[in-house]
């Protein structure tokens, strides 16, 4: 028997539910699949155009965020290895275009299913249609938390409990907070330097430490 290729390795490891595939159908769905890598800070997808696949993350990870025509952002999720991106699900099984915007974060390795091979999966193979359907329903229920957040918790708490979740140190600039918060960059320095005077975290250029995590956890509570 043949060693598996690398890329059906990594696949399998990544989407074990492509496992449940007979080996031929899953040949034929990497035969059909294109793999890209791209690099930190490329522009997958914006509103507007057409959706031409199913990006299967390998590895790194990729933002999908909304920006208002001032340019403010409003982090929507990511997308990291084993996952794949919903909205794009969305788009080809509604037939719609892209409502939001897609950032490598980091250096990202994708495999692309073509749209004819999601299709045959979502109608023929049920483990791929309960991942995509249990996905989306997890990116819902973040995308309604996300609106809960925005629309009735205050700023500070906001930020105070993102500092926990993503400490202990965050490689993260003023503006980068804001756009995750769906904030602007001077309400975000103000209550960082208000954090820093009360000795909870720590101020660097583009770093934030979190010294007293504790703290930001009682006053998120607030």
């Amino acid at each position: 028997m043949n060693a598996p290729s690398p890329l059906r390795q990594t696949l399998l490891e990544r989407f074990p539910v492509f496992a449940s595939l007979p080996a031929d159908r899953l040949d034929a769905v990497l035969a059909a699949a294109s793999l890209r890598q791209v690099g930190a800070g490329t522009r997958l997808f914006e509103p507007g155009l057409p959706c031409t696949g199913f990006p299967l993350v390998l590895d790194g990870s990729v933002r999908v965020s909304k920006v208002s025509p001032g340019g403010r952002e409003i982090v929507l999720y990511r997308v990291g290895p084993g996952e794949g991106c919903v909205l794009s699900g969305s788009c080809l099984l509604g037939q719609v275009d892209y409502g939001a915007e897609g950032v490598a974060e980091t250096d990202v390795t994708l495999l692309t299913l073509p749209p004819p091979a999601f299709d045959e999966l979502i109608l023929h193979h049920r483990p791929f249609r309960r991942f995509v359907f249990e996905m989306a329903g997890a990116r819902l229920a973040e995308v309604m938390e996300l609106v809960d957040e925005v629309a009735f918790k205050r700023l500070d708490t906001r930020l105070a409990r993102l500092l926990v979740q993503r400490g202990p140190v965050l490689q993260a600039t003023h503006q980068g907070l804001a756009d995750e918060l769906g904030s602007v960059r001077v309400f975000v320095s103000r209550l960082l330097r208000g954090f820093e005077e009360r000795g909870w975290v720590r101020l660097e250029r583009e770093r934030v430490t979190v010294v007293d995590p504790k703290a930001l956890v009682e006053f998120s509570k607030l």
